[in-house]
C-alpha cells in the first residue's frame, strides 16, 4: 500500500521440490535485481545439479551436512557471490542485497535454509510454529535482554537486518531440517507479511482456508488491511506422501 515498486521475488520449482522467497533491499531497482539474481541462481543451480550429478560445485562440501543440506546451502552461497559481484562491479548497484528463505523436500525430509529476516512457518494440526530465526537487530536485542511489548513496538531499528546476501563475498547460511507428516503446511514469507500480520492471524487463516491459493491471497489482503507498509510475498506448500 505504501511502495511504488516491488523488491520481492519468489520461486516455485515443483520439479525440484524447491520453494524460495527473497526480499530485496537497496532502493530504486537494486533490491529487485538482488532478489531476482537470488531466485534465478537457486533455480539454475538446482537444475544443473539435477541434470549432472557429477558437476563440479563452486564451494567445498560441508562434511557436517548431508548432500541435500549442502545442495541448498551451496545454492544460496552461489547466489550471494553473484549479487556481491554485481554490486561491486556497478556503482548504481552498490549496497544492494536480499534476504532469502528456502524449503527443499527430499527423501521425505524438509530442508530449510535462510539468510535475513524472511521467514518459514510450519503448520501442523492447527498449530503454527516459526521455524527460522530472524537475522535482525531486533532479534539480537530480544535474545540479549527481554523487551516489553511496548519496547518492541517502539524499537527504532526494526528494519535493520544483520545478515543478508550481497553484503560480503561470503555468507553464513542457517540450515535445518524437519520430518514432515502428510498434510503439513509450510509458509515462506517476506517481512511484509510477518511484520504486519500477527502469528495468531496467520494460524487462523491456515486453519480455516484449505485452498492454498486462497490462503495466500487472504494473508496478503490481511497485511494490506493492517497497513501494508512493505511488499508482501508468501508461498505456501503442503507436504503430501501420496
Amino acid at each position: 500500500m505504501k511502495r511504488n515498486h516491488n523488491e520481492d521475488n519468489f520461486l516455485v520449482l515443483t520439479d525440484e521440490n524447491l520453494f524460495v522467497v527473497a526480499d530485496g533491499m537497496g532502493g530504486h531497482s537494486s533490491g529487485e535485481i538482488a532478489s531476482k539474481i537470488a531466485v534465478d541462481e537457486m533455480a539454475e543451480f538446482f537444475r544443473m545439479t539435477s541434470r549432472d550429478q557429477d558437476s563440479t560445485w563452486p564451494f567445498k562440501m560441508d562434511k557436517t551436512k548431508n548432500y541435500d543440506e549442502n545442495r541448498l546451502q551451496t545454492g544460496i552461497k552461489l547466489a550471494n557471490a553473484r549479487i556481491y559481484e554485481r554490486a561491486s562491479s556497478e556503482a548504481k548497484y552498490r549496497g544492494m542485497g536480499t534476504t532469502i528463505v528456502s524449503v527443499h523436500f527430499a527423501n521425505n525430509t524438509a530442508y530449510i535454509a535462510h539468510v535475513g529476516d524472511s521467514r518459514v512457518y510450519f503448520f501442523r494440526q492447527g498449530q503454527l510454529k516459526q521455524v527460522t530465526e530472524d537475522h535482525s537487530l531486533l532479534n539480537d536485542y530480544l535474545k540479549a535482554k527481554k523487551l516489553t511489548p511496548e519496547e518492541i513496538e517502539a524499537f527504532p531499528h526494526k528494519n535493520v537486518i544483520v545478515r543478508a546476501l550481497g553484503m560480503k563475498d561470503t555468507v553464513q547460511v542457517d540450515v535445518s531440517r524437519l520430518e514432515p507428516m502428510d498434510g503439513d503446511i509450510f509458509l515462506l514469507c517476506s517481512d511484509g507479511l510477518s511484520g504486519m500480520v500477527p502469528d495468531t492471524q496467520i494460524q487462523e487463516t491456515l486453519a480455516t482456508v484449505s485452498d492454498l491459493e486462497r490462503a495466500c491471497g487472504q494473508l496478503i489482503d490481511l497485511a494490506n488491511a493492517n497497513g501494508g507498509n512493505d511488499n508482501v510475498t508468501c508461498v505456501i506448500t503442503r507436504f503430501s506422501t501420496h
